[in-house]
């Protein structure tokens, strides 16, 4: 890493920052992989595992063993680490954008829609890397046994050669239904969360407490804003999985809506408490990696400065 201090909200700050993104959503992805896979199956197949142990059992004792958990694990890692860039990259860049448009003292008034704006804009230019790859994943891994068509490659292929490339951008809607409300609290409470940590709980400014210590704090509100995001997102992420689970025939070719009324307004949470488990896990360790890659490149963690930072976002040049 360079020695160099990084400007902050300069071009290199902002690539820092996409880095960042990178390992921090591309990793945590892929780690969650088999709760992912067997969260996609039980909202196409209720039937299909009594629960999590089960599942991982089940699966863990096909035929593929241990590597069937890791079922449309490149397609995640790659998804993933490209909506990880965008979404923490473009978010640092909107925030200063938009700072900068209405100006210091209308940026702190209004603190909270700043980081709303900012990461709903960033989120919907992240999911259209993410989508193509995200229809694999979800292709592979609610495919019913036997009807496999193979593994990553194989699957792109299929797609590409039956659906063409829209194929691939079928459940975009639903994607973007699902990610844009789930960014936009991830982000905005986590903002709002540190910042209550130090105000209301710890009664000391950020800046007194060492980086370790700060990086607890990014962890705990990373937590808290995960639990968050997963109720808020879980009806389209459900949606999301029926959806791309089907192929393109007249008898699967599903829309939102007949979907919507074939689960009913409890087949729509099916899932929730093993996605909760999951996001509120994955969104605290996205923070904590990502805060963890700014201080190794001497950068601040992110929140807790209140409305001295948005302040001072909006006025830079």
């Amino acid at each position: 890493m360079s020695h160099k201090p990084i400007e902050i909200n300069s071009n290199k700050y902002f690539m820092y920052c996409g880095l960042g993104g990178i390992l921090a959503c591309g990793t945590t992805h892929f780690s969650m992989t088999p709760i992912d896979m067997l969260k996609c199956r039980l909202q196409v197949n209720p039937q299909a595992y009594k629960g999590i142990i089960d599942g991982l059992s089940k699966v863990s004792k096909s035929p593929v063993g241990f590597r069937g958990l890791y079922l449309g694990g490149t397609a995640t890692l790659l998804g993933y680490s490209l909506q990880g860039m965008g979404k923490y990259g473009f978010y640092e860049y909107f925030k200063y954008t938009y700072g900068q448009i209405v100006g210091a003292d209308t940026a702190v008034r209004h603190k909270t829609l700043l980081y709303l704006g900012a990461s709903a804009t960033a989120e919907f230019l992240a999911d259209l890397m993410l989508c193509p790859l995200e229809t694999i994943k979800v292709r592979m891994q609610t495919a019913i046994p036997g009807t496999q068509i193979g593994g990553f490659t194989a699957t792109l292929q299929k797609i590409l050669s039956t659906e063409g490339v829209n194929g691939f951008y079928k459940g975009i809607g639903p994607l973007w239904f699902r990610q844009i409300p789930y960014t936009m609290v991830k982000f905005a409470s986590f903002e709002n969360i540190v910042e209550m940590i130090y105000k209301k709980i710890l009664n000391r400014p950020k800046d007194t407490f060492s980086k370790s210590q700060q990086l607890g704090v990014t962890f705990a509100a990373g937590y808290m804003a995960g639990i968050l995001c997963a109720v808020v997102s879980h009806p389209a992420d459900t949606i999301v999985s029926k959806l791309n689970s089907v192929g393109k025939t007249a008898e699967n070719n599903k829309s939102v809506a007949s979907i919507v009324r074939e689960l009913g307004f409890a087949g729509i949470w099916t899932g929730l408490v093993p996605r909760i488990f999951m996001i509120g896990t994955l969104t605290a360790a996205q923070w904590f990696i990502f805060d963890s890659f700014k201080v190794k490149t001497g950068l601040p963690t992110t929140g807790g400065d209140g409305d001295n930072k948005v302040s001072r976002v909006a006025k830079e040049m």
